[in-house]
């Protein structure tokens, strides 16, 4: 079925003012002012009201944390703290409320113009390690992409790390359900809904041996790697005092130095730290409002930008941020650019690259991200008819400047996935109810 999606209130694409044509889940052309398709559709979407992006793209997110947001044992610390005050907490998680974290965060990221995530799970209490395959079974259910990151940590509180031992696995269960979800779920063809890459938490919860080891794994099936990296000064200190070097350091020496990492984060780099992980091709997610929120400090994303690193955007975990929503993303990151660069340095139009094409890019992916005939039809159709935007000039610039947070239509592989604002074939109320119900057993 060709549908042309047409006549753009404004559209994030070069020569597309009368808008795309959508077949067989790809977009087929773009059309330039004054142009008409090449051959007749069988279906108009009039998209004159719309202001259309590529589909955003979450390159790090922690689902379950939906269950623990703006949580008391929490509230106003940093990192550090706010890890051990919470994993004891979440090791009461169930195969039940991670299901319910998931469905929830999904919707959400597709209610903000989401269409693909990348969540980063790495806890594993007892009863809880079939966590990848839960999280398929919602990505698939609703139909959005989703690079399902098997998480780790195998260094406990007895062994110097932060996490109790209750969350905790050893390395051989690590690796050995690490390659059964790969030769299950993971999918290198283009146009995928669902990729696995391979992602040990952090230095502080893991040892070099595993990371090692994890690197050729992902080698052997031709997956991402990905991990928290120098988020805190804390962690800084933390791999000087167990490793002996810094964090990009130990990354190198365990062999995650290609284009296969992406990093969550990366605050605390120095000159020649950026420069190397450039000239690697590792990309970096900038979590702008969870570093906030824990007062982490502000990725340097223009020096990352400049060095060559795929830069890309995240909403991070539900209890940090304490949002899944990716256009919040984008308009967190811009301001804090604008205040740390300054107000010419950074555009609106840099900030929706980065939660597009760029976090595309951190997640190994080029069929996605761009609005371009032969990529995937993943698009986000806003409407500018709130008061927020009243008096907004500049259509693509209003989304960001004015707070846009919710999508009118999302459009996931050619298939409406989000229709006036409600997701397709699922009762939201209910699903908030159900949600909450299960978040009282973590108070």
């Amino acid at each position: 079925m060709r549908t042309w999606i047409k006549d753009p209130l404004a559209i994030l694409a070069e020569a597309a003012e009368r808008g795309i044509v959508v077949e067989d889940g790809r977009i087929v052309e773009t059309l330039a002012r004054g142009a008409e398709p090449r051959t007749p559709v069988d279906a108009i979407f009039d998209a004159s009201r719309h202001v259309v992006l590529p589909g955003l793209v979450n390159a790090h997110h922690h689902f379950y944390q939906t269950l623990t947001r703006a949580h008391p044992a929490a509230i106003n610390r940093e990192l550090f703290d706010w890890l051990t005050a919470l994993y004891p907490i979440w090791a009461r998680l169930t195969p039940r409320d991670l299901r319910l974290a998931a469905r929830l965060a999904l919707v959400e990221l597709l209610l903000s113009g989401c269409t693909t995530a990348a969540d980063h799970h790495y806890l594993y209490p007892a009863g809880l390690e079939n966590a990848v395959d839960i999280e398929v079974e919602e990505a698939r259910a609703l139909g959005v992409r989703m690079t399902v990151t098997r998480g780790s940590m195998n260094r406990s509180q007895k062994d110097g790390g932060l996490p109790p031992d209750s969350v905790v696995q050893d390395a051989d269960a690590i690796l050995a359900d690490s390659e059964r979800v790969l030769k299950l779920f993971h999918d290198r063809k283009p146009g995928a809904l669902i990729r696995v890459a391979l992602a040990p938490c952090s230095p502080f919860s893991i040892d070099r041996e595993l990371m090692c080891e994890t690197a050729r794994l992902a080698e052997s099936y031709d997956c991402q790697l990905h991990t928290h990296l120098c988020e805190t000064a804390d962690e800084e200190r933390f791999c000087l005092a167990m490793y002996g070097v810094r964090p990009v350091e130990l990354l190198e020496e365990a062999g995650w130095m290609s284009r296969r990492t992406w990093l969550a984060h990366g605050i605390h780099f120095n000159a020649d730290e950026i420069k190397r992980l450039g000239a690697a091709g590792v990309g970096v997610c900038h979590c702008a409002a969870s570093n906030m929120v824990l007062a982490s400090g502000v990725c340097p994303t223009c020096e990352l930008e400049a060095a060559g690193a795929p830069l890309g955007l995240g909403v991070d975990g539900s209890a940090s941020n304490d949002s899944s929503n990716m256009m919040e993303a984008v308009r967190h990151a811009l301001m804090i650019g604008r205040l740390r660069y300054g107000a010419a340095a950074i555009t609106h139009l840099d900030a929706l690259r980065w939660a597009t094409e760029g976090s595309a890019r951190c997640l190994g992916r080029d069929d996605l991200g761009r609005v371009a005939p032969g990529l995937q039809a993943d698009l986000a159709l806003f409407r500018l008819d709130e008061p927020r935007f009243s008096g907004a000039h500049d259509p693509l610039a209003a989304l960001v400047l004015c707070g846009a947070h919710r999508a009118d239509r999302v459009m996931v592989g050619g298939v409406w996935r989000v229709v006036d604002g409600a997701p397709v074939g699922l009762d939201l109320a209910a699903l908030v109810a159900e949600h909450r119900q299960a978040a009282r057993a973590f108070a």
